[in-house]
């Protein structure tokens, strides 16, 4: 049995998602998740899924941040990148992160139906636009290689604090220690070769749709 995996947050997508799904792929099981966290439970729980179709902008994780890590935890699982956002640069950062294809969501029914099936049967779906966008720069490559050596936990809590949240927050939301929340801050640091809490999140900012929007944090909240 044919096993999808689709992880997106918005409901209505999902729906549209579900009837290209049953009309091209009769009897495949699907499974869903809205948020990162699920994203990943679901992957954990799926790890041989034929595919996962892969929204770009997950609450819970910025950007490329989703794709690599899962890149890292699960190797053999075929991802695919769908998102409104369809500039040829974004669509060549996904590919070169490891994404084996990229699914542009403006797509008609008819066309997604079409992407499904060459995804499922081994080929690469790529826009043509995507040959004009320059390849993603040594730098981003070597972030992404970083993070791809995070656990899931420090990979958890460089998430949270990239949307700002101190540690005795993220210990509060983790249901964890401060302490212990220190000490992931400290093997995140060794494994991103980061001095502090601020050059972290510049560096995890690298894999933002929008780089140059990352806000630095103060490192007052260590």
């Amino acid at each position: 049995m044919t096993t999808i995996l689709v992880a997106d947050d918005h409901p209505l997508f999902r729906e549209a998602l579900r009837g290209v799904v049953g009309r091209n792929v009769p009897g495949a099981e699907l499974h869903e998740a809205d948020n990162a966290d699920g994203l990943y439970a679901m992957a954990d729980a799926h790890p041989d899924a034929d595919l996962l179709l892969l929204d770009l902008n997950m609450p819970g994780a910025q950007g490329f941040s989703a794709l690599v890590h899962l890149r890292g935890l699960h190797p053999q699982l075929p991802v695919v990148m769908v998102s409104a956002r369809e500039e040829p640069a974004v669509i060549r950062r996904a590919l070169d992160h490891g994404a084996m294809g990229f699914i542009p969501k403006s797509s008609n029914a008819d066309a997604l139906g079409a992407a499904l099936r060459r995804v499922l049967d081994g080929d690469r779906v790529v826009p043509d636009i995507a040959g004009s966008a320059p390849a993603t720069a040594p730098d981003e490559h070597d972030v992404a290689a970083r993070i791809r050596e995070l656990t899931p936990q420090q990979f958890r809590v460089l998430q949270m604090l990239g949307s700002g949240k101190l540690n005795k927050q993220i210990g509060y939301e983790l249901g964890v220690s401060e302490a212990t929340i220190k000490a992931h801050m400290s093997a995140i640091l060794r494994k991103l070769g980061a001095s502090n809490r601020t050059q972290a999140v510049l560096m995890a900012g690298r894999l933002s749709v929008d780089p140059e929007q990352v806000v630095p944090l103060d490192d007052e909240g260590e």
